[in-house]
């Protein structure tokens, strides 16, 4: 009787890693390119049945995810390539010292320190009349791009038109941008599970947030230094009696366009 993947004493050619929520599939070369680092030691020193696995079976650290595409591209070609802007390099360090990729942790401190050196020179030509969320939009860290939060809701209105509109609670916020913003804002209360498995530079429609206020939404956009740039809403009648004296039932979708 054939082994399981499991049971085998050797690892696949083509591995299947589930870091901290994202899915990867690379070759077994590549992730133990680099000697006597963590995924080296994982890969070349267990066996598959050593290492902790998902529900699918796909082996699993709980490290970041988004973060984990640089490690990867890293162990494939010895580079290192990070997107102009870029604004988590401590943490990307911090990254790649739990994956015991010395060189790679050297070289992103000493980006670190250069950025850090040309951050200073700015602040110091910053006028002093200059608000903070100003500062915000203009930081070499902060990424552009849009984030566009919709829901639906309803509400009745009775025959007597003056009267103050019944709302009802939002059911869902829904979330439109580019994953790697999307996670970067709402991080752990964002809900994936409607398209699950993207990678961070892909766009979705389809993500939304675990609570219903938007003020918390907009909020954590603020905090991230986004700004509102546009709005729009539409309302439709969905039931109405024949009955005068009955409220007509109306459900509205709202989205609001935020920029960076």
């Amino acid at each position: 009787m054939a082994q399981t993947d499991s049971q085998s004493s050797t690892f696949p050619e083509i591995v299947e890693l589930n870091v901290g929520g994202q899915v990867y599939v690379t070759r077994l070369e590549t992730i133990t390119a680099v000697p006597n680092s963590l995924l080296w030691t994982k890969f070349t020193q267990s066996s598959p049945g050593d290492l902790p696995k998902d529900s699918k079976g796909r082996f699993f650290f709980d490290r970041d995810g988004f973060l984990f595409r640089y490690i990867l591209d890293y162990l494939r070609d010895s580079e290192l390539f990070l997107p102009e802007f870029f604004k988590e390099r401590r943490r990307l360090q911090r990254e790649a010292d739990f994956f015991q990729l010395p060189e790679l942790s050297r070289r992103l401190a000493a980006v670190s320190k250069d950025t850090d050196t040309e951050d200073s020179e700015e602040a110091e030509l910053t006028s002093p009349a200059t608000s903070s969320s100003d500062r915000t939009l203009r930081s070499p860290g902060a990424s552009s791009g849009y984030i566009t939060i919709g829901y639906r809701g309803s509400y009745t209105i009775g025959r007597d038109i003056q009267a103050d509109a019944k709302f009802r609670r939002v059911a869902r916020i829904t979330v439109c941008s580019k994953i790697s913003l999307a996670k970067e804002v709402f991080g752990d209360t964002l809900n994936e599970s409607r398209d699950p498995d993207r990678p961070p530079d892909k766009y979705t429609a389809r993500y939304y947030l675990k609570y219903n206020f938007l003020e918390q939404a907009f909020d954590r956009l603020a905090e991230a230094g986004f700004h509102m740039v546009a709005c729009n809403s539409t309302g439709t009648c969905s039931y109405a009696s024949n009955d005068p004296g009955e409220d007509k039932l109306w459900t509205s979708y709202t989205e609001y366009v935020f920029s960076r």
